[in-house]
Formats: structure tokens, C-alpha cells, sequence
């Protein structure tokens, strides 16, 4: 009797003897095929949405809910579709071409403009990865006194080492895990009084203030949500994971796996911007319930929500908030680093990837590392963190708008994207996104 013929008879055997352990078995054997599916699908657009909601982000909704309470709560649910037309554009240039934003610019536009572009981009990085840095510091020291410096530099060295020595699909499920800390603020929002009814309302009709500060507000959120580091990391990210997969290819050059590959980033792009935007908002309306309510009105740092909590909400609710600071800026941390590196990595036509091994992209690593202590450096040269949000805000209203112009350019441009330009609708919330920012900005500086 053959080998097979005797393992297929002891199966059977097994299966009339243990009924249940087969149900058993199937069951979570289907659970585990599933959630392969999902983690499959959810990917750069996933982590991208997440690490946009930074300690520097925090700051920025629960500002908006302390001081304008639920009546801010409906401008996540209007960026929603603008981001993810971004991000989705963005997405598809790195799968359609194989290359990232900075190195399609490379190869089609003037040096200048993506000196300029760049340039920009790695001082608002490294302004904002200072200012999460030392957000993350305050948040552990708050939780565990100790020295914020000294939380910093772990925090810092942690992130570095993570991003460089571990293999990347190993890190990208760390990243995938990390973003889950976010539930936090929905753990925050359901153990403190929230009249729904009032959320809902001021989340579907939208109430609208010419007031200057309201507007400013506004501003501040737009200018948090479409942020030009998450259009490069999801870029680069994508045309990176096409690059180690050896059955996939530049959809340019391969236009059968097209079908398959586009679905799957609207569906990961959208899930991801979803899930940045829900928590985003679970954020404002924790702080209208908890500080708005109590007339606490000015909030300018994350850490400086979470420690208005404690007294009004209790320390359970200050304690799972710092902790969200903590575990979101490991996430966001590595994201803004890594993008700068991706940036000027395909600016400079280096080796990139967090696929290659440090010996092979030292470059590109040494960009991590050094752009990582620049950040641990801006919080010992006593740069006020609020200067530094302000400024990288700035700088990212500063380039925001040209780059999308650009983005929206390059994706209807064939000799870029091939016969993938853009469909109609996409292009045309595209635009809309576009100049949604340019009005933002405007506003800003009219605003000074």
C-alpha cells in the first residue's frame, strides 16, 4: 500500500474519532486563511494612515475639540475622500512605474524643482519628528517619571535600530501591530459621557464659522491630515513591495496584474485613511466631552491633553491616552525618517529600500540614522516643540501644493503611467483635494 493511500486512511480515521477537533481545526483553519487575506490587502496605505496620526496630529484634534467642541467633529468625515484620492494617486504611481514620487520627479522634471521639493521636505520631516520625539518623551515620563530626555533617546535608538536591522516584512507587521495602539482613543471615548446624538448631528451637518480662529482650526486639521511625507512613504512603499516580490512587476511593464493590484490599493488606501480619519475623530469629540466641556480651551501639545484628562476624566483615561502617544509615535517616528530617506535616495539615485541590507544601502540607512538624531537633537537645544509643529506646518503648506500639482500632472502624463493615467472620478477628486490645500494655504499665511 502506498504511502499516500495509508496517510489519507489514518486522516479519515482520525476525523471519525475526533469529530469535533476537525470542526475545530476547519473553523480556524478558515479564520487564519481570512485574516492572511485581510493582512494582504491592508499594507502601505494602512501604515500610512496611521502614522498620520502622530503626537504631532494629537495635538492638532485635541486643539480642535477643546476648543470648538463637536462642531469640528464633520471635517474628518469631508477630508476622508480628499486624502484617500491623494494617497490612492500616489500609491498607484509607485506600483505603476516601480519608482517613488522623488524618483519619477527625477526622471521627468527639472533638477531644480526636486532639489526644492526635497529640500523642503526633509526639514518639515525632521521639525516633526523632533516635536513627536519629545512628545513621546513627556507622554512615558508622565506615565513613568523618570527623565523625558533619557525616554527620548531610547525611544530614538529604539526606532533606528528596529528600521535598520530587522527584515522587512517582519518590520512591516510590526508597523501593521503598532498601529492598533490608536484604539486607545476609542477605548478613551467610550468610558467617558458622550452625547452621541450631538456628535452625529454636528458630524453630518456641518456647521460652519467665519470665525478666525475656526477657520485657522480647519486649516491646522487639512494641513495635519495631507501631509506630504505620507504621499512619499506610500509611494516608495509601494513600488518597494512590488521590487521584493518576484512574481510582481511595474504594472507599466506588466499590465495583466493590473485588475488585481489597483483593487487592492483603493481597498487598502481607503481602509487606511478611514481607520486615520476615525481615530482622528474619536480624538475631538474625547476632548468636547471631557475638556471643551470643562472649559479647558487651549491645548497646544499632546502631552498637555493627556495631563488635562486626569483631573476631569480620571486615570484610567490619562493613562490609555499617554500610552496611545507612546505606541502611535513608534509608528510614525520610523514613517517620517523613512521617508526622507526615501526621498533623497531616489533624488540622488541611490540604492533604497528597507529590503536591502545595510551593507547595500548605507546611504539610505545613514539618512535614517542621522535624520533620527537630528530629531533626538531638537529636543536638547531647548527648541520650543510648539515653534517646531508651527514651522513644519508651514513648511508642509509650502510644499504641499506645488508637489500635488505635480502628483496630478505626472499621473495623467502616459509617458509616465503608461496607459494607466488616471480614471475621470479619481482625477477629479484629485484636483478637488488639490485645491482644497491651496485655499488652506492661503488661508494660513493670509491668517499670519
Amino acid at each position: 500500500m502506498s504511502i499516500s493511500i495509508k496517510a489519507a486512511q489514518r486522516t479519515i480515521r482520525h476525523r471519525r474519532a475526533f469529530p469535533l477537533a476537525g470542526r475545530i481545526a476547519r473553523h480556524w483553519g478558515g479564520f487564519a486563511a481570512r485574516e492572511r487575506h485581510l493582512l494582504s490587502i491592508i499594507g502601505p496605505g494602512w501604515i500610512t494612515g496611521a502614522s498620520d496620526d502622530d503626537p504631532s496630529g494629537i495635538a492638532t484634534y485635541s486643539q480642535a475639540g477643546a476648543q470648538f467642541g463637536y462642531a469640528m467633529s464633520w471635517v474628518m468625515l469631508f477630508t476622508w475622500p480628499l486624502m484617500a484620492a491623494i494617497q490612492e494617486i500616489s500609491a498607484r504611481i509607485g506600483r505603476v512605474t516601480g519608482e517613488g514620487i522623488a524618483g519619477n520627479i527625477r526622471l521627468h522634471y527639472p533638477a531644480w524643482l526636486l532639489r526644492t521639493i526635497v529640500g523642503l521636505l526633509l526639514v518639515a520631516n525632521l521639525l516633526n519628528l523632533g516635536a513627536d520625539l519629545g512628545a513621546m518623551g513627556a507622554a512615558a515620563n508622565m506615565l513613568v517619571p523618570f527623565r523625558a530626555h533619557a525616554y527620548v533617546v531610547a525611544f530614538a535608538v529604539g526606532c533606528a535600530l528596529l528600521e535598520t536591522f530587522f527584515r522587512y516584512e517582519r518590520y512591516a507587521m510590526i508597523l501593521k501591530w503598532t498601529s492598533l495602539s490608536l484604539f486607545a482613543y476609542v477605548a478613551v471615548a467610550l468610558v467617558v459621557h458622550i452625547p452621541w446624538h450631538q456628535v452625529a448631528l454636528d458630524t453630518f451637518v456641518p456647521t460652519f464659522s467665519w470665525r478666525q480662529d475656526y477657520i485657522v482650526t480647519i486649516v491646522a486639521v487639512l494641513g495635519t491630515t495631507i501631509t506630504p511625507y505620507c504621499f512619499f512613504w506610500q509611494s516608495s512603499e509601494e513600488a518597494e513591495e512590488e521590487r521584493i516580490n518576484p512574481n510582481a512587476h511595474p504594472l507599466a511593464e506588466d499590465p495583466q496584474e493590473a485588475p488585481a493590484e489597483i483593487a487592492r490599493i483603493r481597498a487598502d488606501t481607503y481602509i487606511g485613511m478611514g481607520f486615520s480619519n476615525l481615530i482622528s475623530w474619536f480624538i475631538i469629540i474625547t476632548t468636547a466631552a471631557t475638556l471643551h466641556a470643562q472649559g479647558i480651551t487651549d491645548i497646544q501639545t499632546s502631552t498637555q491633553a493627556a495631563e488635562a484628562l486626569r483631573p476631569i476624566a480620571g486615570m484610567f483615561t490619562f493613562v490609555v491616552f499617554a500610552v496611545g502617544i507612546v505606541g502611535i509615535g513608534m509608528l510614525a517616528v520610523p514613517v517620517l525618517a523613512g521617508s526622507a530617506a526615501y526621498a533623497l535616495g531616489e533624488a540622488l539615485n541611490w540604492p533604497t529600500g528597507l529590503d536591502r541590507l545595510p551593507r547595500d544601502a548605507k546611504a539610505f540607512y545613514g539618512t535614517i540614522v542621522i535624520g533620527t538624531l537630528v530629531g533626538v537633537l531638537i529636543n536638547f537645544v531647548h527648541l520650543d516643540p510648539i515653534k517646531a509643529l508651527f514651522w513644519s506646518a508651514v513648511i508642509n503648506g509650502v510644499i504641499a501644493v506645488p508637489l500635488m500639482v505635480v502628483i496630478m500632472m505626472m499621473s495623467m502624463q502616459p509617458r509616465v503611467m503608461g496607459r494607466f493615467t488616471l480614471p475621470r472620478p479619481l482625477w477629479a477628486m484629485g484636483w478637488l483635494c488639490t485645491v482644497a490645500m491651496a485655499i488652506a494655504v492661503v488661508i494660513m499665511f493670509a491668517t499670519w
